[in-house]
């Protein structure tokens, strides 16, 4: 999100006029790649954005051709003038796949190549206490079907650090194997990450029957026939991921804390790492294929580590 009287990110409606049909050949060679929807529209829309809110109005170039080195840069900085280092450095990554892309596709120059994307800073976000966690879990506590479903998708949260889009395709179908992707025998559950990329997790005792209770309200429910595990109250169908974040919420204001579905990634990703837990399984789990992603999640972590050697180096006696 952007900062208090920021301008707004994207414009809804983007004119890219003469710069349109190759951004429409990107979009069928990223669908060709098999990109998720969110990717696609995701780089399509840097490109987008950046020939209707730059090129076309202020180089008036109305070919790709034409780009210069130049033309980046300053869009960059005109990004980093409004908005975080870290959306620039978005935007400037789906840019560089275009042109990517562009110069092997029509053998051009490509105008990104000798650029670097803008300096992130690692920030650090704050991993859950004891404490959060207890008032969490006693903001879900009773026999509610919503009290149990929403239990159930903070213990599986807490436990495994799945995104969003992940914990709301998870399938529940004991009829049908295929269509099943829990097995609380083994305590596993199996997700489907970003580009259909399937991978199995692992969740703990207290999640596993957390995920049990819900499970037994949920064979009750009107729609229980539904393969998606978490249904809505008062009879409702499956839950978005934006239902599952707005539950998320309700029950962190309920317990007075700050709270959203991101930060669990975090927390498990510190609580592994803090652990001595292996970066590659780390990696494996969270469904990474770039190391750059420990750097990111990991920070916290290091710093937990460097504060523990301190005291066992520096406080130890003669």
């Amino acid at each position: 999100m952007t900062g208090p009287g920021r301008r707004s990110r994207q414009p809804r409606h983007l004119d890219t006029g003469p710069l349109a049909a190759d951004i429409g050949s990107f979009r069928l060679h990223l669908a060709a790649e098999a990109k998720s929807a969110r990717t696609i529209g995701g780089y399509t829309g840097a490109v987008r954005w950046f020939a209707a809110g730059w090129l076309l109005p202020q180089t008036g170039r109305t070919s790709w051709d034409q780009v210069e080195t130049q033309d980046v840069q300053r869009w960059m900085v005109h990004l980093l003038d409004r908005y975080s280092s870290a959306y620039a450095s978005i935007q400037f990554r789906a840019l560089r796949q275009f042109f990517k892309w562009l110069a092997a596709e029509e053998d051009l120059p490509d105008p990104m190549a000798q650029l670097s994307a803008p300096r992130v800073a690692v920030r650090e976000v704050p991993v859950f206490t004891s404490a959060e966690l207890s008032d969490l879990e006693h903001a879900c506590r009773g026999g509610t079907f919503a009290q149990r479903r929403d239990a159930a998708i903070i213990a599986v949260f807490t436990a495994t650090g799945i995104r969003l889009s992940e914990m709301a395709g998870i399938r529940h179908h004991l009829d049908d194997p295929a269509r099943n992707d829990l097995d609380l025998d083994r305590r596993e559950i199996r997700i489907t990450g970003k580009g259909g990329t399937g991978r199995t997790v692992k969740i703990g005792h207290q999640a596993a029957r957390a995920l049990d209770r819900y499970l037994r309200a949920r064979a009750r429910h009107p729609q229980a026939w539904r393969d998606r595990l978490w249904l809505g109250v008062n009879g409702r169908g499956p839950l978005t991921a934006t239902g599952i974040y707005q539950l998320i919420a309700r029950r962190g204001k309920q317990a007075d804390v700050a709270v959203n579905p991101h930060r669990f990634r975090h927390h498990f990703s510190h609580t592994w790492l803090d652990r001595g837990g292996p970066e590659a399984d780390l990696m494996e789990l969270n469904g990474w294929t770039s190391p750059q992603m420990l750097t990111r999640y990991g920070a916290s972590a290091r710093a937990a580590r460097a504060r523990r050697t301190y005291d066992r180096i520096m406080e130890e006696g003669p």
